[in-house]
């Protein structure tokens, strides 16, 4: 098992994934400050100097009982919040962050060149997949080699 391990750990792609995970960290941060101190601040503004950090509902009075003006000063107060405008931020982190990678892998794809997945076969012309050996529609053998 141990031998098994050394050789998973040895492959390159553990190194590749360990530096994609890490990328992917620190992007998402990233992203999230982005929303945090620079989008949701506009937005904010723009619906009247709402922050939506700042917006919560309480379900339980904490002592002393509320109004509470911010989630830190209900928390302290032992109440019980629903957090939704730091759910809308997290949402719209999400929406930021998938979009752009979404435009990546587009951009990667339309790039690297599309792999021949399927060929003709030489006795009926149907499309059959590239390592089948016998076609499908007309049941001749194939050759490895023909890509027809």
């Amino acid at each position: 098992m141990w031998k098994d391990f050394k050789a998973f750990i040895d492959r390159g792609n553990l190194l590749q994934l360990a530096v994609a995970f890490i990328m992917g960290v620190t992007f998402a941060a990233v992203i999230t400050s982005l929303v945090n101190d620079i989008i949701m601040p506009a937005v904010g503004l723009g619906l009247g100097g709402v922050d939506f950090n700042s917006l919560f509902a309480v379900i339980k009075e904490g002592d002393p009982a509320g109004p509470y003006n911010t989630v830190e000063l209900a928390k302290e107060a032992g109440a019980v919040t629903i957090n939704y405008g730091i759910f809308i931020n997290a949402i719209i982190v999400f929406i930021i962050v998938a979009l752009v990678l979404f435009l990546l892998v587009k951009a990667y794809m339309s790039r690297r060149p599309a792999e021949e997945v399927t060929k003709n076969c030489p006795y009926c012309a149907s499309t059959i997949p590239l390592a089948a050996t016998r076609c499908p529609q007309c049941t001749s053998e194939l050759p490895l080699d023909t890509k027809a």
